[in-house]
């Protein structure tokens, strides 16, 4: 085969990948566009045909519309702190445990791994009555406790860190930190730490979405408006007789918002997550 025919299909192939990327992007970024689309739009263009492809002169409108249906913003805040408190508790405790798992010999150690794996398989659902009994038993019931304390912990946290700081903190290190006298929390601070940076982003990323998109436990135990997290506040801006798309997507839209700044700030320590093993 001449040089030039190879150059020919080196250069099909990478256009060929280009074009699909570009394909799963378009598919990927659509929905966020239609909805932002939507809100910016007044209702009869919504459910118009064909309906509307660009964005309208209703952001404004439809967002005060939101604003005057619902508390927007303070169930935008209960929301956030929700969701930093448990992703920050779910970081540092699910990255001790990991550690201890990992580096760590006492007795029952797999039992117990194998036993945390086997609690990812039950359906969440499955516990909301029990949870309920105690939450109402502790009269956390509209108290932003009743969601933040249930998820300081992770069975999925704990299985990635374990699995990460198997791989990427070598025993030899920690050994030499024990001799030098380094005690265990030193070890996990100074050693652990600085290296499992990346999966705390992927992590952070993880948790912080769902529990930030969480919608059934904080409907259960939040009823007071003001205690709302925003996925349930949400909710009040669907009436029975009058849909308003283009208020309810105007709502949704920013909701979102975020949730991609999250994602932007992690996002090259996320990549680095994937990439670290195939750069080895």
């Amino acid at each position: 085969m001449s040089q030039t025919s190879q150059k020919n299909n080196v250069l099909i192939g990478k256009t060929f990948i280009y074009v699909l990327l570009g394909a799963a992007s378009f598919l990927s970024i659509f929905p966020l566009y239609w909805m932002f689309v939507m809100a910016t739009n007044h209702n009869s263009a919504i459910n118009s045909i064909p309906p509307a492809m660009l964005p309208g002169n209703q952001l404004v409108t439809n967002f005060t519309n939101v604003l005057n249906t619902i508390d927007f913003f303070g169930a935008m805040w209960n929301s956030l702190v929700v969701s930093t408190v448990i992703t920050i508790g779910v970081l540092f405790f699910c990255s001790l445990a990991g550690f201890a798992f990992a580096k760590f010999q006492f007795k029952g150690k797999n039992f117990l791994f194998v036993f945390i794996l086997v609690t990812m398989m039950i359906p969440p659902q499955l516990g909301l009555i029990p949870q309920y009994f105690i939450i109402t038993k502790l009269d956390w019931l509209n108290d932003l406790k009743a969601i933040i304390i249930p998820g300081l912990i992770d069975a999925f946290g704990i299985f990635w860190m374990r699995q990460y700081i198997s791989s990427n903190v070598p025993d030899e290190l920690v050994e030499a930190a024990r001799i030098d006298g380094c005690s265990n929390f030193r070890i996990y601070w100074n050693i652990a730490v600085p290296v499992i940076i990346p999966a705390f982003a992927t992590l952070a990323i993880i948790k912080f979405m769902y529990v930030w998109n969480d919608f059934l436990w904080p409907l259960v135990v939040l009823r007071e408006e003001s205690s709302q997290t925003i996925q349930v506040a949400l909710r009040g801006l669907i009436d029975a007789y009058v849909r308003d798309n283009g208020m309810i997507l105007s709502g949704t839209f920013w909701a979102t918002v975020p949730l991609i700044v999250v994602f932007l700030l992690l996002n090259k320590m996320f990549i680095a997550s994937l990439t670290e093993g195939a750069v080895k």
